[in-house]
């Protein structure tokens, strides 16, 4: 059985321009970004001379708009792209799928690819807590391909096709060998010894929907008893452009077995938690991956450097992930805390041959009608 490649198509309200998109979201490979490729197709009797260009714009909302009082704002919304696509000298490289659009579309057909600045913010949107807000907070990306005669003229809606993309970042195919794991003790006033606690994971990255097991090792060497263990998944969220700095608990877990750890006992013990999305709506800032109304949305993927760049320089909201273990001494004891870094992402869907290899002539070609989760490339 072959797959099919799924190619999406929008068309302007006029009917006179429509677009196709090989992929919908442009992805941050770190050291680069792939752009966003595909054909538009407009009638020459009514192009008459004009130009078709592409733009991108990015809004970044970080507050709510029923908020927005006496000429204040909580968002900014920046141009990134705009570009002439067509008519074009036709000499730009195209790919396989745009080759086979452009051979079924006709001459009316031309291909085009848009690419983002290097330091373009990741596409994240922050659960409001409630559906009374009328815009997502986080970053929205809109792609609009129009027909004008100056591409700084002001995009009508009768003549122009807009989708709905994102830029996206997934796990590095190579990965890391890196097992995470941390030692942390306590000593007690007035009380001898201390309580030591080891925790590890079995790797440092894990994808959306999988099970973080947790591997942890007390050593009580104190006086004090240990009353119960609590581990939590924290999603951790910086916006930068006010500079706000909020942490959320996305899974957790308490448990007495094996406790109380007496003085001088020893208890290792392994258990899962799996952060989702699904068991997070209507929470105030869970930063999700696509629109809080999508059933399949996600918990947001972490942001990922490249190595010898500063995190406090990277646009947009920032999304880390880690584990935190604490250990119940009592009131007057207290807890013995450990925290755990990890990564939280999607696998690369281009790591699948069979997704990009085209085999046959098999085109699926769907209305684009809104963003939502899915890959650019049809899973079966």
């Amino acid at each position: 059985m072959v797959n099919a490649v799924k190619v999406f198509k929008k068309t302007a309200p006029n009917g006179k321009v429509t677009a196709y998109l090989s992929r919908r979201d442009f992805v941050d490979h770190v050291s680069h970004t792939s752009p966003v490729d595909g054909v538009v197709v407009v009638d020459n009797d009514y192009l008459r001379g004009r130009r078709v260009f592409a733009r991108v714009a990015v809004t970044y909302r970080y507050g709510r708009e029923e908020d927005e009082v006496m000429g204040l704002h909580f968002s900014k919304e920046l141009e990134l792209v705009n570009t002439q696509i067509a008519p074009n000298d036709g000499k730009d490289e195209i790919s396989d799928v745009q080759e086979r659009l452009l051979n079924k579309l006709g001459a009316n057909a031309y291909a085009f690819h848009v690419a983002l600045p290097e330091n373009a913010p990741c596409s994240i949107t922050i659960d409001s807590g409630d559906d009374s807000s009328t815009q997502p907070l986080g970053v929205i990306y809109d792609l609009r391909l129009y027909v004008s005669d100056r591409k700084d003229e002001r995009p009508h809606r009768r003549n122009s096709v807009c989708f709905s993309v994102r830029k996206v970042q997934y796990a590095n195919p190579q990965g890391s060998n890196r097992q995470p794991q941390t030692l942390v003790s306590k000593s007690f006033t007035l009380s001898p010894g201390k309580l030591n606690l080891e925790v590890c994971l079995e790797r440092d990255l894990y994808f959306h929907g999988q099970q973080v097991p947790v591997n942890l090792n007390i050593n009580n060497a104190s006086k004090k008893t240990v009353k119960s263990v609590k581990a939590q998944v924290i999603q951790h969220v910086e916006v930068t452009m006010t500079n706000s700095h909020f942490s959320r608990v996305v899974s957790s877990l308490e448990s007495r077995e094996g406790c109380p750890v007496t003085p001088g006992a020893n208890l290792t013990k392994t258990f899962s938690l799996t952060p989702l999305a699904s068991t997070n709506k209507k929470r105030f800032g869970i930063a999700l991956d696509g629109q809080v109304k999508d059933q399949d949305a996600n918990l947001a993927s972490s942001t990922v450097m490249a190595a010898g760049k500063n995190p406090n320089d990277a646009l947009g909201i920032i999304v880390s992930y880690s584990l935190r273990v604490k250990l119940n001494c009592g009131a007057i004891a207290g807890e013995l805390v450990a925290d755990l870094p990890f990564k939280l992402m999607h696998p690369d869907p281009t790591q699948k041959p069979s997704l990009r290899k085209i085999q046959s002539s098999d085109m699926d070609i769907e209305e684009f009608s809104q963003l939502r989760r899915g890959e650019s490339i049809a899973d079966d």
